[in-house]
């Protein structure tokens, strides 16, 4: 794991950070994955193309070594993704526009889960993320916001996830899960100088949102989202370095992502 690090800081060495000083050294500290495996069980929107692996080849070829190689197809949108600013504003990046610098920096957890288990419609207030702050402290400029709403436990029944398991337009209608307020995500660009955002459901604006209002409100600031992020229940309030690369598509309006959290502290394995 120490190997791995240190690789990455020689790959990164005089990476941008911040306001462009270099970065010097790259965190040491266990790795944990946020994203999930992408199979036949990842869940999608309901009007989305979901995730198909088509074998192509799988043995021994005449020539006597082993080959495995496949085909993929699945919808830009679906399990762990990022939401380019271009999905919902106009002359925004697109996905392979979206600054390497927004996708990996400092991260912060805003722990909703116990609000958020009394109603699937919970949406992070600005109240939720100023109270975070009169605990740990301003939310520090050019910082990843992830929210833990607590729904990363239902993955992947899509029945309790989404609130529905049917598919197609009059599914969306059904949609129950958390968000983020528009009210808190006006706060966050307005008030707060943030990266990117995350959350561990489906879209960043909650389960019967029918404007999407966060994601146009935050797109419009070009700035990206990630969700159906992973394991946040694992990562410590402040203190972790993300690490979220989205498939670069030309044009993109979503890509799917690995994202990774390095936690403060000695390396070991995960």
């Amino acid at each position: 794991m120490r190997k791995t690090c240190l690789l990455l800081g020689v790959i990164l060495a005089g990476f941008p950070w911040g306001g462009g000083e270099a970065l010097g050294q790259w965190p040491a500290g266990r790795v944990i994955d946020l994203t999930y495996d992408f199979d036949e069980s990842t869940i999608y929107w309901p009007t989305a193309e979901g995730f198909r692996l088509e074998k192509v080849a799988d043995g021994v070829t005449e020539k006597g070594y082993y080959y495995s190689a496949n085909n993929l197809q699945c919808a830009e949108h679906g399990g762990t993704h990022l939401d380019a600013p271009i999905h919902f504003a106009a002359g925004r990046h697109a996905v392979d526009q979206v600054p390497l610098d927004q996708l990996i920096g400092p991260a912060l957890v805003v722990d909703v889960a116990a609000a958020a288990s009394k109603d699937p419609d919970y949406q992070v207030t600005v109240k939720d993320l100023t109270a975070w702050e009169g605990k740990y402290g301003r939310i520090p400029a050019r910082s990843i916001i992830l929210l833990r709403t607590g729904w990363g436990r239902f993955w992947p029944d899509r029945t309790n996830y989404l609130g529905t398991n049917e598919r197609g337009e009059k599914a969306v209608a059904r949609l129950h899960f958390p968000g983020l307020h528009p009210d808190a995500a006006r706060w966050l660009t307005e008030q707060r100088t943030i990266k990117a955002i995350g959350l561990d459901t489906a879209s960043i604006d909650y389960g019967q949102s029918t404007h999407f209002e966060s994601h146009r409100i935050l797109n419009e600031k070009n700035i990206p989202a990630f969700e159906n992020v992973a394991r946040l229940d694992r990562l410590p309030v402040k203190g972790t370095t993300v690490i979220a690369l989205p498939m670069k598509i030309r044009g993109g309006s979503g890509a799917p992502l690995r994202i990774v959290a390095i936690l403060p502290g000695r390396s070991r394995n995960p």
